[in-house]
């Protein structure tokens, strides 16, 4: 096994972001983005997708957290299609359903090469804490357009929105880690049928 790990930087006028990333850690993770409740969720993607975080980012938050929650996605994303190289011997495709007391959210992912964001997820307030719940599709999709791939993220049942919100994301690094685990099966080989992803 090679190793999958990558360290990307993005710096715009909005945000200075580094990350780096081990997709086949333990888990460990540590975040500066100035925005907690992201931070969290980070964090259920590294804990249930056994991927090593170092996140940094230095935003515009005295407008608001929407750059910093899209352009970490858009980073994360990148840092995503290094690490991955060319996909052979992959599994390719994971999904995930993860409970948390009422709320019950699925996540389906294909490293398929082409970005494509299928989000259902209604939440029953607009905010968590001080976190607008309409940045979560904002991060989504800046990491789909740059990891390439293809995610459907839907949220089956659920009344608290940090409950929704925790269902989503840990079902989103453990779909993430079954995709990305290395089939014995398929070592060498490109999982798709046109040669490439």
């Amino acid at each position: 096994m090679t190793n999958r790990i990558a360290s990307v930087e993005r710096n715009t006028l909005e945000t200075k972001i580094s990350v780096s990333i081990d997709l086949d850690g333990t888990g460990k993770a540590k975040f500066d983005t100035g925005v907690p409740f992201l931070e969290h969720m980070l964090d259920q993607i590294a804990r249930h997708g056994l991927i090593d975080m170092d996140i940094v980012c230095k935003g515009d938050l005295q407008i608001d957290d929407h750059h910093t929650v899209e352009d970490v996605g858009i980073t994360l994303g990148k840092a995503f299609a290094q690490a991955l190289g060319d996909k052979k011997g992959l599994f390719r495709y994971g999904h995930a359903y993860v409970p948390l007391d009422e709320a019950l959210s699925r996540v389906v992912v294909d490293f398929s090469g082409r970005p494509g964001l299928h989000y259902e997820v209604e939440f029953k307030r607009a905010m968590i804490g001080s976190f607008d719940v309409d940045l979560f599709r904002e991060f989504f999709q800046g990491f789909v357009n740059h990891a390439g791939v293809s995610l459907h993220i839907d949220n089956l049942k659920g009344i608290n929105a940090h409950h929704v919100a925790e269902t989503v994301f840990k079902a989103m690094g453990r779909a993430v880690r079954m995709a990305m685990t290395e089939d014995p099966r398929m070592a060498g080989i490109m999982p798709s049928t046109k040669g490439v992803l």
